[in-house]
Parts: C-alpha cells; structure tokens; sequence
C-alpha cells in the first residue's frame, strides 16, 4: 500500500511542528552527523486520522494480514472503514489528535540541549515517524540541507521488535535510497535495560506509589502493560517479550517493597494472533479474586499518546470500575522529564565514541 500522505495542519493547541521545523531549534546550523529519534507517530487532526490508520494497515511489518499485498490493501481498507468512526471519537477525547509529537519535540529539543552541553563535535537532532508526519523523507531532507553525512537511528521504542523498531528503521533506510541521498546510518537498537533508564521507571513508581494513602498502597495490584504484538513475531524469534521482562525485573530489584505485580498486552488490532494476556482481561481477573486497587504502569512507551491517554487513562479505568475495582491509578509517562534527555544523552554519546552493548542487526 502507498504511503498517505494528506497534507497537514497543525494540531490545533499544541506545538507547532510543521515539516520544516522538526529539527531541534537550537542545533548547530551545520553537523556532520544527525541523530533521528524514530517513533510512530500519530494524527494531529481528525482529517489525518484515515490517511495513518491506511498507513499501519499497509505495514505488513506491523501487521501481515492475509492475501499478500493486495490483501494487505484490500483487508486493510475494510479495517480501516470498519473502525474509522470509533477511532475519531476515542482522539476528539483527548483532543481531536495524538500528544505523541508534541511530546517527541520536546524530548527532541531536550536531547539537543545534552548533547550540545556536553559535545564538542555536535550532532543535528531531528525526528522521523513512521506513520504521518514528520516523516522519514522529511526528515532527511533536512538533515541533508545542515550538511549531515552521517545519521543515528535513535528508536523511542526502549524494547526492540521488528514490527516497531525495525519497521521505522526499513522505512529510513528505503527512504534515503529513494532520495539517492549517500549517508552512513547505524541505530541504537533497544536500551530496555540501560541503568539509568531503569533508575528513572524506579523514581517515577516509587513517587506513584508513595502518593498513595496507606491503606490504598498496602493493597494495590502493580499491573504492567506493554503494547501487544502478532504471536508470530515471537515464534520467529523476536525479542520483544523477554525486553519487555527484562526491564520490568529491573525496575522492580530497585524498589523497596514492591506491590504483587501482573503483565498484560494491550492494543490488540486485526485479525491475527495476538499475545497475551491481555491487559483488560487482566484487570477482569484481579477483580474477580477480590482485588479493588490498581497501579497501571505503561512500560512499553516514552510518552502520552492514545494507547496511555485513551486506552489506559479512560477506556481501562472504565473497564476497572465495572469490575469492581475502586482504585485506580497511573504511573505518568516521561514526556518532558528532563531526566529522559540525560538517559538520551547517554545513549547517543556511547554510541558515537563505541561504547555501549552490542547492537542488533541493522535492517
């Protein structure tokens, strides 16, 4: 399926961001290295919300649905048709249109400001979504126009999948050979487990968890919800899951006194096999073994879009209070958590000066 690519406003209320302003404000005018933070993205309006539900759908990388590419085309459009309406109504609840890059801009200009604190040599930050805009090919363009041969994919999926990080890091790469742009590109893979990453997840549970009333902390469930993904990605070998376990075993050897804690997927779409279990079936089960307090813990993301934001911070809680449950609460995402800009900071200067784990295979 063709790439949509309606052209777009800016979400009305939110930073503006428009393609020719993706690149961190106060970066040098000229690098010779780029670093791209890659990311889904989201509809900034309710017009765009069609053209990016067409653009998931036709990522077989994402979701492979039956028939080849015709069917993906063809299935995914009946999909998309299908859901379109409830879709629209779940953005104009929290807004009209995904926070996701608004959100990534700051984080953006936020690891800009690291790196030009801290680097003689420094980097050109930008971002590229895979899903609207800004992406990749926009991305790019400008990054070529400041002079930058070579780019680091910095993903903003801390745990790796292929349907995720590995789908935005083929779409950069066929991006620049459509562009016949000659630049050098490594990526940083996945940082499930980087320590100060685990420190700052600790930090915010210990704060959510001591901003409980006693009575409420002493009881409460710790459920952690990760975004799903197709079954079959984890029978060819994907490491999603065990990142996902990894980060979570991590966080919680760093808290005193954990809450008894539970694992769910959630955002299951299309008709394939998911893995599970999922996240609402989880909190039907608490409730029906007489547990009323409940902790969220979005493990899987950096920032507030419609999975945290609609799914966890509406349609999950209603779920919870038919339940029975009586208390429910979130762990905030990082959003503009500067603590979030030194753990990138990290990252990209570990990376350019070879140190660091070894990476996954580039695409």
């Amino acid at each position: 399926m063709t790439k949509s690519t309606t052209p777009r406003r800016c979400w009305p209320n939110r930073r503006n961001v428009s393609t020719g302003l993706s690149m961190a404000r106060n970066g040098p005018a000229a690098a010779e290295v780029g670093v791209l933070l890659l990311n889904m993205g989201g509809p900034d309006r309710q017009e765009a919300i069609r053209p990016f539900l067409y653009n998931i759908f036709g990522d077989r990388q994402i979701i492979e649905l039956p028939g080849g590419a015709l069917g993906q085309t063809l299935l995914g459009r009946l999909i998309v048709h299908t859901r379109l309406q409830d879709v629209k109504k779940n953005y104009r609840l929290i807004g009209g249109g995904s926070p996701i890059v608004h959100w990534t801009t700051i984080q953006m200009e936020g690891l800009q400001e690291r790196l030009t604190a801290r680097l003689a040599d420094v980097p050109r930050v930008g971002m590229a979504m895979r899903y609207w805009h800004p992406f990749a090919d926009e991305a790019l363009r400008e990054l070529s126009a400041s002079g930058v041969k070579r780019v680091v994919g910095l993903t903003l999926y801390p745990h790796y999948s292929q349907a995720t990080t590995g789908s935005s890091q083929r779409d950069l790469m066929a991006a620049a050979e459509r562009l016949g742009m000659d630049m050098k590109f490594s990526f940083i893979n996945s940082w499930h487990d980087h320590p100060a990453y685990l420190d700052l997840w600790a930090k915010r549970l210990t704060d959510a968890l001591n901003g409980l009333p006693p009575d409420v902390r002493a009881r409460v469930q710790l459920l952690v919800s990760a975004h799903g993904l197709p079954q079959k990605f984890i029978d060819r070998g994907d490491p999603y899951v065990e990142q996902i376990k990894g980060t979570m075993n991590g966080v919680l050897a760093r808290l005193e006194n954990p809450p008894p804690v539970h694992l769910g997927f959630q955002s299951r779409t299309g008709p394939v096999k998911w893995i599970g279990p999922g996240t609402p079936e989880v909190i039907r089960q608490l409730a029906a073994k007489g547990h009323d307090a409940l902790l969220m813990w979005p493990i899987a993301f950096v920032s507030d879009h419609i999975e945290t934001t609609y799914e966890i911070g509406m349609l999950f809680r209603d779920d919870a209070v038919r339940a029975g449950i009586k208390e429910y609460h979130v762990v905030p995402q990082f959003n503009d958590d500067p603590r979030l800009w030194d753990v990138l900071g990290d990252l990209v200067i570990d990376h350019l000066e070879g140190r660091g784990k070894e990476e996954l295979p580039a695409p």
